[in-house]
């Protein structure tokens, strides 16, 4: 079995990039932009708050091992860099500001989070038969991807069953998924790159 996960310490520190530099850092932005009042980055962070909630979903749904959590995961870095970078009106909003130091960071971070996700994309579509192939999701390159999710609810959810968390995580992708088209066939295609105007 080894030698078929060679790369789980390659999963492993995914996971912890991923809590690094979608949760932690994108957190800390938020409560730095609002402390600064940086209204255009408090404004990108909130809908990078909202894409990225995929993440989170897809946690739940790798927890009982459901074929949706490969797939995903897989959306949801193709989904941030596009709602870091699409808003017309933020990206002129940015590049106006003065030089500081949050300005700075941001910057940083969105480039990071950018490159993380793209990479982290196109190195996870090979698993995508985990998601078509129920042979191939009890297969131990398959299985490793579950292990940071299993041991996500050992830590917060030690009594509830696998199939109630990922029921849940179904219930948020189907919010989700809602909640997107509305967005794109309605909002995005009446407004534009400024569909998200109105949130400032």
């Amino acid at each position: 079995m080894e030698a078929e996960v060679w790369y789980r310490p390659l999963v492993w520190m995914d996971y912890r990039l991923a809590v690094l530099f979608t949760v932690v850092m994108p957190l800390i932005l938020l409560l730095w932009a609002f402390i600064q009042k940086a209204q255009t980055m408090q404004r990108l962070l909130i809908i990078y708050w909202r894409v990225a909630s995929l993440l989170m979903i897809t946690v739940y749904l790798m927890i009982p091992g459901w074929a949706f959590g490969y797939l995903s995961g897989v959306f949801a870095r193709i989904l941030i860099p596009i709602s870091l970078w699409f808003w017309a009106d933020i990206n002129e909003d940015l590049v106006d500001q003065p030089q500081r130091p949050l300005k700075l960071v941001f910057t940083a971070w969105r480039w990071a989070v950018t490159v993380y996700s793209s990479l982290g994309a196109i190195a996870n579509l090979p698993f995508f038969a985990c998601a078509f192939s129920d042979e191939f999701q009890q297969q131990p390159y398959c299985q490793v991807w579950r292990e940071a999710p299993q041991l996500y609810k050992a830590w917060f959810h030690p009594n509830s069953t696998a199939s109630f968390l990922g029921i849940l995580g179904m219930i948020g992708l189907t919010a989700y998924v809602a909640s997107l088209a509305y967005f794109v066939i309605v909002r995005l295609a009446k407004e534009g790159r400024t569909a998200m105007q109105e949130d400032s």
